[in-house]
């Protein structure tokens, strides 16, 4: 089942606040560098998730007085959240996979345990295969069809190029974690690696081909 986007809102903020408590400004100013410029948060999507979280008992709030003498309410994870957040991590079905929530998963795989990362990539790059196969067919249906027009051609190409910049990206990844299990086992803290290269505006073009199969 997908998650929902209220779901993976309450994973980001559990897993910021699982870092350190924050007010509500850096909160949304933070879970807006995980989400990206693709999705920008508002107040209004905030903090009836936060609300709801407090009745669920996942985060607790604290007045906070600050050096202006300015009262700040501080949210800060519960053991309830901690519980909640360390089996939302573990779990690593196709959701994890998809274009909006493989960015934030990622972010979080210094929390997540090795078998649990390595079958997020490997699920990751076989969905990413899956859509490549279908672009590239379509560009070729599709060069007859458009009358060779140049423009549909060069975001064809645009867009598998981008997905093939991901799965190499994906290899390498799966590549060094299994080669740090080998000399590391148990090791909870994958190995350095780039920023996701646009995976989510990536799958977006291909991905818009692909529906209309």
């Amino acid at each position: 089942m997908a998650a929902t986007k209220g779901q993976t809102l309450e994973l980001a903020v559990l897993g910021l606040l699982h870092e350190s408590p924050l007010h509500g400004y850096e909160l949304r100013k933070r879970v807006n560098l995980l989400f990206g410029w693709s999705r920008l948060l508002s107040y209004g999507s905030l903090y009836p998730a936060l609300k709801r979280m407090l009745r669920n008992n996942w985060i607790d709030e604290v007045t906070n007085t600050s050096i202006s003498r300015r009262q700040r309410i501080v949210y800060q994870i519960t053991p309830a959240g901690i519980e909640h957040f360390t089996q939302e991590i573990g779990d690593s079905g196709p959701a994890s996979w998809e274009d909006d929530n493989f960015n934030l998963r990622f972010a979080f795989f210094s929390r997540t345990e090795f078998d649990v990362r390595l079958r997020i990539l490997e699920g990751r790059r076989a969905r990413l295969q899956e859509r490549l196969d279908r672009a590239q067919r379509h560009a070729q249906s599709g060069q007859a069809q458009s009358g060779g027009d140049r423009y549909v051609s060069e975001l064809q190409r645009h867009s598998i190029e981008s997905v093939e910049r991901e799965l190499r990206w994906l290899t390498d990844l799966i590549n060094a974690e299994r080669g740090t299990e080998r000399h590391h086992p148990g090791s909870a803290t994958p190995p350095t690696h780039s920023r996701p290269p646009s995976a989510s505006s990536n799958g977006q073009s291909v991905a818009t081909e692909s529906k209309k199969e």
